[in-house]
């Protein structure tokens, strides 16, 4: 009767019933009846009563029952517990040593796994299948692929590799490893293969970013007669994400509402939200989320990380405030949320949030650390970041990649060199992110020399092949320094196909140095790759504009309008008084209007009587001077930083971060206004920080 509750998993009867045997039938137990009971307590009193049991009626010297302890013991993480149950036992049969085993693997203790595999082997006692499929995930876990292979010979040897979930673990080893070719010849071998073996094989290419052959594995598994599991969906709603097809999310939706998966299972649930988000279809995401009838951390967290990488960084600040009230976030909720709070500058609430870290000692964590050093140093405190940095594990390249980023986007690009060279000499391996950051600092200082240095480091010494991103910077350094017909060369000799992103970098510095031609080319080369994006058209409507052609503007605003798409609007926001203001270029509608737009007029005198001109060439429309001079006293970041003077104390520091470009006029300005009020007023643009004081930036003009 026990048994059959447990293989119900109906656990709370199956303890009562036995407790019940135990207390009125006037029976003794025997070593049968232990295990299962073992295994239907849900939680560690339970155990430790029957564990009791087990010693009066002098069971402990039982091998089963024993292991049956140990295996509970590792459930509930009290692996202390279940070593000395197991360094007592007089003999130890194959389960006994599983338990074990399994037991630190499935709490991410490898090295104890090893050990213990290690004194197995020592004792002559052979693996079985259920210590390989234990073992296997460690290998991986460990990046000992030679050990892994070790194991795999072994299981050929011993003629297991045709069993089942051996050679499923074996396609799950590999896919982490990367080595899909072994992976499939492992899934092509199969005498017999279940639903794992394929939801194992399509998730290997899907996470190793081939979805289109995850896809077609998919479609092979449709054929083969073998009907897809919830688990299948997730991994096919990844796959439909990383292709972008949002036609095909909708039928995977559809399937999983025929089958009732998100009324049964939060995994589906979880996973379609995960799906909208990365196709950016957050309306689909919130809907299908507030139709979860159970929303467990992982749902909240889905859809707040949903909304922070699709730039809906507010959205994404009141769904964690909602999910506050509702349920304990983890790790993961802090490293979801910490780069909303970058996004917008909101320093105060991040603060707040890294308070609360600190109690809990999670800010220690290498992924929840670098989230905070991310964010002090977009939010502008760079020292801040720095003394964080020292405090966190930096063993591998993360904290360092977020270290040098934030050095870059602060216009410190010597700084981020030095950095590079003390990672090197800790020998830590950087990645492709750490050249990416390198070069886009390199980038924002000028530093070509450098820059070259750091790309031929990263393909000679590393051995890591340039990405798109990183020719992508190489063009813009080239581009921003001047050097116009190199860039242009460098984009030729590409072995890869140049996407938007490079020639928009080359658009980007055609711009900046007012070359039409080079600039009219590379649009025609951005409108082929990427037509749908505004950002581009309004970079040679600017061009055009800069030097008075307004029928260039007109035929390129007329062709952005004709395909239906509109310029991203420009916003400012500024934290003051414990929340975040956001001004949109002419702004008319915010509480203190009146005293914003007195206080840039009375701005504005005092810079005219220190020598400002206003340079209209930024004004982008055909209109009279003195309705141009109002167009960029409207701009949103002198809106904010006008705010910022009639909300804050005198000479204390303004920050203000803007999600496009900061005009060259508003620039200027802004030098003139940290004079004439004697504060220092920091700019985070879509590109890096400026840093204004006494009237001088911290970019040097180089931008």
């Amino acid at each position: 009767m026990v048994s059959a509750y447990v293989r119900t998993g109906h656990f709370r009867e199956a303890v009562d019933c036995f407790y019940q045997f135990f207390l009125t039938s006037g029976l003794r137990p025997d070593f049968y009846t232990f295990a299962p009971v073992l295994k239907a307590c849900k939680n560690p009193l339970d155990g430790m009563r029957i564990h009791c049991l087990v010693l009066k009626l002098g069971f402990e010297w039982d091998v089963f029952v024993t292991a049956s302890l140990v295996h509970m013991y590792t459930r509930f993480r009290a692996l202390g517990n279940a070593r000395k149950l197991f360094d007592d036992m007089p003999v130890r049969d194959m389960g006994s040593w599983n338990a074990m085993i399994s037991g630190y693997c499935q709490n991410s203790n490898a090295a104890e796994a090893l050990d213990v595999l290690n004194e197995m082997r020592s004792e002559g006692v052979l693996m079985d299948p259920v210590t390989i499929v234990s073992i296997l995930p460690i290998c991986a876990q460990l990046d000992d692929i030679l050990n892994g292979m070790s194991i795999h010979v072994y299981s050929i040897k011993r003629g297991l590799e045709y069993d089942l979930f051996v050679s499923n673990a074996l396609i799950n080893m590999y896919a982490k490893f990367g080595e899909l070719a072994i992976a499939q010849k492992v899934f092509d071998n199969m005498v017999v293969r279940d639903v794992v073996s394929w939801n194992s094989i399509t998730s290997a290419y899907e996470q190793n970013d081939d979805p289109t052959r995850a896809l077609a594995l998919f479609y092979d598994m449709q054929l083969s007669g073998i009907s897809p599991d919830y688990l299948t969906l997730v991994s096919l709603s990844s796959i439909v994400a990383q292709l972008g097809d949002s036609w095909n999310g909708k039928s995977v939706h559809g399937f999983v509402m025929r089958r009732g998966w998100i009324l049964k299972d939060v995994i589906s649930g979880n996973s379609v939200v995960d799906m909208y988000s990365k196709l950016g279809d957050m309306s689909s995401a919130g809907a299908v989320f507030e139709a979860l009838p159970v929303k467990d951390v992982v749902s909240w967290n889905t859809l707040i990380t949903g909304y922070t990488q699709n730039g809906l960084a507010s959205e994404a600040i009141e769904v964690f405030d909602m999910m506050q009230k509702e349920i304990a976030p983890n790790q993961a909720t802090w490293v979801s949320i910490l780069p909303a709070y970058s996004n917008i500058g909101a320093l105060q609430q991040g603060m707040r949030v890294h308070g609360l870290l600190v109690k809990s000692s999670l800010y220690l964590d290498i992924f929840v650390g670098t989230c905070l050093i991310d964010m002090y140093g977009k939010c502008g405190k760079l020292d801040d970041a720095m003394s964080l940095f020292y405090e966190v594990p930096k063993m591998t390249s993360v904290p360092w990649n977020a270290i040098i980023s934030c050095h870059g986007i602060h216009g410190h690009a010597e700084k981020a060199l030095k950095l590079f060279r003390e990672m090197r000499e800790e020998r830590v391996k950087p990645d492709h992110v750490t050249f990416v950051s390198l070069l886009s600092a390199c980038s924002h200082s000028g530093l070509v020399e450098e820059g070259q240095w750091c790309f031929n480091v990263m393909r000679e010494e590393y051995g890591i092949e340039p990405i798109l991103k990183h020719y992508g910077c190489m063009v813009d350094m080239f581009g921003r320094a001047g050097h116009l017909e190199k860039a242009y060369n460098f984009i030729k000799d590409m072995p890869v196909k140049p996407d938007a992103s490079v020639w928009g970098a080359l658009l980007g510095a055609c711009r900046i140095h007012g070359n039409i031609d080079l600039g009219a080319f590379a649009s025609e080369r951005l409108f082929e790759v990427d037509s749908e994006n505004v950002g581009y058209y309004v970079l040679m409507s600017n061009i055009y504009a800069n030097i008075g052609k307004w029928e260039g503007v007109d035929k390129v605003r007329t062709l952005a309008r004709d395909m239906g798409l509109r310029k991203t609007p420009g916003w400012s926001s500024i934290e003051a008084n414990n929340k975040v203001d956001v001004f949109y270029t002419g702004n008319q509608s915010h509480p203190k209007c009146e005293e914003i737009y007195k206080e840039l007029r009375n701005l504005n005198a005092k810079m005219k009587s220190l020598g400002y001109v206003p340079d209209y060439s930024f004004v982008l429309q055909d209109v009279e001077e003195d309705e141009k001079e109002h167009i960029l006293m409207s701009h949103s970041e002198r809106l904010a930083i006008a705010f910022g003077i009639i909300s804050t104390p005198p000479k204390t520091p303004i920050r203000i971060f803007k999600n496009l470009r900061v005009c060259g006029d508003c620039h200027n300005a802004t030098k003139y206004i940290s004079k004439i009020t004697e504060r220092e007023i920091i700019v985070r643009d879509s590109n890096r920080f400026h840093h204004f004081k006494d009237g001088v930036c911290s970019c040097s003009d180089y931008w």
